[in-house]
């Protein structure tokens, strides 16, 4: 008899394995696995006493939070699906996606409720609306309050099928409303036994949940850490303060997050050198962080930095960059470049960098074209459009947008977005191998290059800086600075300096408003750029 592989059993597991062990800290909260199970069966009730029924889309607009990470098991016992919205976005996103989702209830959290308020008479499907940590006076009911009002008595699941929708993330979308991407059990659960393989999760474990939860489901995280047992340590608001100091208070032994949160992490360590935690492993996801970042990371906090690759529509994870061991004798130079890489595929996807063929291209670390996926974290598909889904995957393969190339050890390394490459002269380069220069320089914090109009070449490297607190650089610095460093036509020919770079909420950069910034500004006020 076949055993479909649902996500259920992955709490199953961790009650009847860890039932008294600490489950989830969220501020001054603890809760068991058995605490928490109780939680997930009472809120299981509660929406069936809704009619929240299978295939039903239930909305969560939250921070990490324990209420947070238990809406997935509840949600998924009556086989409804699981819609996380990104609390960065704007009400109209909320309106498009809610009513897109055609979701049923949402529970949102206090603070985000406004949020909410400005679209409410538009939402066409939402029939109720609960609310976190509520304190105010509204028509909604208050979470805890009709959470209690139900049994933790075991709830009566509903038949679930592997290949059944749990979750359907939104993409965010540069042009156009957001696609909704489905993810079913299959694809959860088998991502997740690949994904503890290589991070090497274990029952003694103590996660940090920085990369939010909406975020591909926090990069699977309420999956593969509860299976094992592990501790979550929720924070509502992941401010370098708050990270270290949970590290310290907790115990905490992986965490992960963006290259810019990481950024952030770094500075901050060095104007007030908290305690740093030992043993701690940093998963790195949504984009490639230059290998002055590994070195740091290795050599300043003393953490293990590990670089994976994936996106929403592959459950995310497909690539993951630790050193194998046949390479271990490389110079350690190299091998902090390869850590800095997109890495190699994981256990169950099949990645491949093709031409515009088809081909493979050469493993030379030269030759680019673009990543391609195949394997059991590949999506269901686009909810309720079947033209972008055929876009997106062709002949089993999803191909990603992103542009790389392949290393004589197997290594993928993303070069740009399709989108993000700069053609100058005809040659093309990599934004993303400029950034990583640009880093470099001490008196960057934070860099972002696009691709900017120039009557000679046709496109140049433009660069948006951060500067360090305190530090000081003309554009021409910047400049001379990438020229010695890189091939003279990879070199920035411009630069712009900003107070911050606008980013997601996980903290990936977005170019597309840099882009829009350049033409709107560039307008207004010419003479602010340096060519």
């Amino acid at each position: 008899m076949n055993i479909p592989l649902v996500l259920p059993e992955f709490l199953d597991r961790a009650v009847r394995l860890y039932g008294d062990k600490q489950a989830v800290i969220g501020g001054d909260r603890t809760l068991t696995y058995h605490e928490l199970n109780d939680r997930v069966n009472k809120l299981s009730h509660g929406l069936k006493n809704l009619g929240v029924e299978k295939g039903d889309r239930v909305a969560y607009l939250a921070p990490n939070t324990p209420e947070m990470l238990e809406g997935f098991y509840g949600i998924f016992q009556l086989g409804a699906v699981m819609v996380p919205l990104n609390i960065r976005l704007k009400p109209d996103d909320y309106l498009f996606i809610l009513n897109h989702s055609e979701s049923k209830v949402l529970f949102a959290d206090e603070d985000l409720l406004p949020l909410i308020e400005l679209i409410r008479d538009r939402l066409e499907t939402v029939q109720k609306i609960i609310v976190h940590y509520k304190t105010g006076e509204t028509e909604d009911l208050a979470y805890d309050k009709w959470l209690s009002a139900f049994p933790a008595i075991p709830f009566n699941r509903a038949e679930l099928d592997e290949n059944d929708v749990c979750s359907l993330l939104y993409t965010s979308g540069t042009t156009g409303n957001p696609k909704g991407v489905m993810l079913t059990h299959r694809n959860n659960y088998l991502h997740a036994l690949t994904t503890m393989h290589h991070l090497r999760v274990t029952d003694t474990d103590v996660y940090l949940h920085v990369l939010p939860m909406f975020h591909v489901n926090g990069w699977g995280s309420p999956f593969y850490y509860t299976a094992n047992g592990a501790t979550h340590v929720c924070l509502r608001k992941a401010t370098p303060e708050a990270i270290f100091r949970a590290i310290n208070e907790h115990g905490v032994t992986v965490l992960h997050m963006a290259p810019t949160v990481l950024n952030a992490l770094l500075q901050y360590f060095e104007e007030h050198a908290p305690a740093s935690g030992e043993n701690v492993r940093v998963v790195i996801a949504g984009s490639a962080p230059p290998p002055a970042f590994v070195r740091r990371v290795e050599q300043e906090l003393g953490w293990e930095f590990i670089q994976v690759y994936g996106m929403t529509e592959s459950s995310p994870l497909s690539l993951v960059s630790t050193i194998r061991s046949e390479h271990h004798e490389l110079p350690a130079e190299t091998q902090t470049r390869i850590k800095a890489k997109a890495g190699y595929p994981m256990i169950g996807s099949n990645v491949r960098v093709v031409d515009e063929t088809g081909e493979e291209v050469a493993a030379d670390g030269q030759e680019v074209g673009e990543v391609v996926v195949r394997g059991h974290g590949v999506m269901h598909g686009y909810w309720k459009n079947e033209e972008a889904t055929k876009e997106a995957i062709q002949n089993g393969w999803l191909h990603t947008g992103d542009m790389g190339t392949v290393d004589e050890y197997g290594y993928v390394e993303i070069t740009d977005r399709k989108k993000d490459i700069i053609i100058s002269g005809g040659e093309n380069i990599s934004s993303i191998e400029v950034e990583g220069v640009l880093y470099d320089h001490p008196a960057v914090l934070e860099a972002a290059v696009i691709a900017v109009p120039h009557e000679k070449w046709g496109e140049t490297p433009h660069a948006y800086v951060v500067l360090r607190d305190g530090a000081e650089a003309s554009a021409e610095d910047i400049i001379q600075f990438s020229r010695e460093k890189l091939a003279h036509f990879k070199a920035v020919t411009s630069v712009a300096f900003v107070d911050e770079l606008p980013k997601t909420a996980s903290g990936k950069i977005q170019k597309v408003h840099l882009r829009n910034a350049y033409w709107n500004e560039k307008g207004k006020q010419p003479g602010r750029y340096v060519n």
